[in-house]
């Protein structure tokens, strides 16, 4: 019996159906944290897991999704990344994961070895749409549309917009059949459309069907106030940008400033009205501005002074970075900032590689600096390097030459421009250009090129007529008379013009006088000017132009009619008289000198000074004791007979003092 116990109390091995239990339990769990959206606790379930089942397919996808719920996303790729040797294919995420990290290339070769799921696609619209490759992101959105994604269309007008194809947007809707009030984000997208095709108006109506439908949509919804102002801060920044392109800048001014001052908006909306803020202002508050921008800039090291924060960088286009770093850049040279401005604009380019932006302000800062000719030779090297990009590198070319008097530099970058060679304004400035260099065969060289263009052209009539004009009098000033005379004759048969006629004549009559004669014949008769002798007009002063009438008259004739004409005769009005004053009675006149000074009347008399003062007699003490001897006579006098003291102009002054001392006193109570 013994043994037989022993055998009982023998363990029985564990049933092969208790794992299982445990994981299903623990998938149970991790489901249910899942629906709560409680990720951190769904990370650390699916790591028990996997501590049981190391290969579990369902655990790892469960984590890397749960990390990036919860904004883990380096560790989202760091567990990708440890699991590359595991029979999953999670490459799908790890395309998601770079894509947030703003690793967009890296991104797009992770999704080369994807099905081409819709997931998958969207993905990669979405990618593209960040790089900035609008063609291939529309492309990927027109395949998109034979899936009933949710919401597509709003990624497709956006994605037409950033293509420069806003013209495009309501075919698309109309096709896809939707409305722009369909939703607060299709209506805003279509607004943006709408600027794009600067139908301002429109923008602007379309903006506030937008704010309103979304208040509408997010108060069902139980959304806080203060949620709904953030949600909707695209649209105000966007409303505000329409008032500045409608002419009230600062409307749009106070709609920035409410707008940043309150601060219930995302870092990219506040960004753009910061930026739009800037540009608005120019060179006004340059300090304030300075501050505003440099809020969005990434602290710590050198390397990274110039990049904006890694959460900003990520929601912003480039085309919208591009302007906030330029308009940075143009308030540091505002700002006299040399140094930081060269700092900034070297690290440009590696930004930006293939945009003009850079070199151009790079030319800026070369200007400001002095620095005429360097500017010159990069955007020059531009211009050969990036030809699809030259037309802007090669006028702002031409304008630095222009500004630095070289002449000759700024009229060949202008050469270099062919869409532009034969436009009145480009002809105008090539021909200003050379004329200030000495090339006068080049400058008549430029003005028959245009012509010869002009001629060949369908259009343009009167830009010929003003080209040929201005090409004969040019002709006429350097003494090429033969030449203008030929324009001339052009201009009158083609067009039949008086003042091409006058300047045949002129300009033919010193080289054809002949010609002259037989083209004189074609101009009418003046009115007014039959049977006047040539001898007796030439002693006159000549003809004058009188206004109002197309006609020219004979000066003295003029003149000699227009004295016969009778003068207006004034209507005499009645003298006003002073109230009281009798015109019949006038009494005695006044006195002509009542006006003058005293001393300038006939009747003023100066008064004569004491000569016995001055006279001294006797000795020195003599005088002093009858003086006094006086004063103490005078002195008596007035101490004995007080009625006596009368009083004078000083002592009239001395009795005011303390008048005028007790009137402040009373003033003072």
């Amino acid at each position: 019996m013994a043994p037989k116990s022993k055998e009982k109390s023998k363990p029985s091995p564990s049933p092969p159906s208790q794992p299982p239990a445990a994981i299903e339990d623990l998938f149970t769990s991790l489901n249910r944290h899942v629906q709560r959206s409680e990720f951190e606790q769904a990370v650390k379930v699916s790591d028990q897991v996997l501590a049981i089942a190391p290969g579990d397919e369902d655990a790892l996808r469960c984590k890397i999704v749960a990390m990036i719920k919860a904004e883990n996303i380096d560790g989202a790729l760091a567990t990708i990344q440890a699991s590359e040797k595991l029979p999953v294919d999670v490459n799908f995420f790890k395309a998601y994961c770079l894509y947030r990290l703003n690793k967009l290339d890296e991104a797009l070769e992770s999704l080369k070895s994807q099905e081409r799921t819709p997931a998958a696609m969207q993905l990669e619209s979405q990618i593209l749409y960040r790089l900035g490759r609008m063609d291939a992101c529309m492309d990927i959105y027109e395949k998109l549309q034979k899936f009933k994604i949710e919401s597509l269309e709003i990624n497709i007008v956006a994605g037409l917009v950033s293509a420069g194809r806003a013209s495009e947007v309501q075919n698309v809707m109309d096709a896809l059949r939707v409305k722009a009030t369909s939703s607060f984000e299709l209506a805003y997208n279509t607004g943006c459309s709408l600027i794009e095709k600067k139908k301002y108006t429109d923008a602007e109506q379309q903006l506030l069907s937008a704010r309103r439908i979304g208040q509408e949509t997010l108060m069902e919804d139980n959304w806080a106030d203060d949620e709904i102002e953030l949600e909707l801060a695209p649209i105000a920044v966007q409303l505000a940008y329409v008032r500045q392109l409608l002419g009230y800048p600062q409307e749009a001014i106070e709609a920035y400033m409410n707008i940043i001052n309150r601060n219930l908006v995302d870092d990219s909306s506040l960004a753009v009205a910061i930026n739009n803020l800037v540009a608005l202002r120019g060179s006004k508050d340059v300090s304030d501005s300075l501050r505003k921008l440099d809020r969005f800039i990434e602290k710590g090291s050198v390397a990274q002074s110039f990049q904006l924060t890694h959460g900003l960088d990520l929601k912003l286009s480039p085309k919208q970075r591009e302007a906030i770093y330029s308009n940075r850049v143009l308030l540091l040279l505002h700002a006299n900032r040399m140094d930081q401005a060269r700092e900034l604009v070297s690290a440009l380019p590696d930004m930006f590689p293939d945009s003009v932006m850079p070199v151009l302000l790079h030319a800026a800062v070369l200007v400001r600096e002095n620095k005429a000719g360097r500017a010159e030779e990069i955007l020059g090297q531009f211009a050969e390097r990036f030809p699809e990009k030259s037309k802007v590198a090669l006028l702002a070319r031409a304008q630095v030459a222009a500004a630095a008097n070289h002449p000759q530099i700024a009229a060949e970058s202008l050469a270099r421009i062919p869409d532009i060679q034969h436009m009145p304004a480009t002809v105008a400035t090539l021909v200003s250009l050379k004329e200030r260099s000495g090339d006068i065969d080049g400058a008549a060289a430029v003005l028959d090129s245009a012509i010869g263009w002009w001629s060949n052209s369908m259009t343009g009539e009167n830009q010929l007529k003003k080209l040929m004009h201005e090409a004969a009098s040019f002709k006429v000033k350097h003494g090429r008379e033969e030449e203008a005379a030929h324009l001339y004759e052009k201009l009158v048969k083609s067009h039949g013009s008086i003042e091409a006629l006058v300047g045949l004549i002129t300009t033919a009559a010193r080289v054809d006088v002949e010609k002259a004669e037989a083209y004189e014949k074609q101009l009418k008769p003046l009115a007014g000017l039959k049977g006047i002798d040539v001898d007796s007009l030439e002693k006159t002063s000549g003809a004058k132009h009188v206004e109002g009438s197309g006609h020219v008259k004979n000066v003295e004739a003029y003149e000699e009619a227009k004295g016969k004409v009778k003068a207006k005769k004034k209507r005499k009005r009645k003298p006003k008289y002073p109230k009281g004053f009798d015109p019949a009675n006038p009494g005695p006149p006044p006195d002509p000198e009542r006006w003058l000074p005293k001393r300038e009347r006939s009747s003023y008399r100066p008064k004569r000074k004491d000569k016995r003062a001055a006279q001294v007699r006797g000795s020195q003490g003599a005088v002093v004791r009858e003086k006094n001897e006086a004063n103490a006579v005078s002195t008596n006098t007035s101490a004995s007979n007080p009625k006596s003291n009368q009083p004078t102009a000083t002592s009239k002054s001395e009795q005011s003092k303390p008048s005028s001392k007790s009137s402040r006193k009373k003033s003072r109570n």
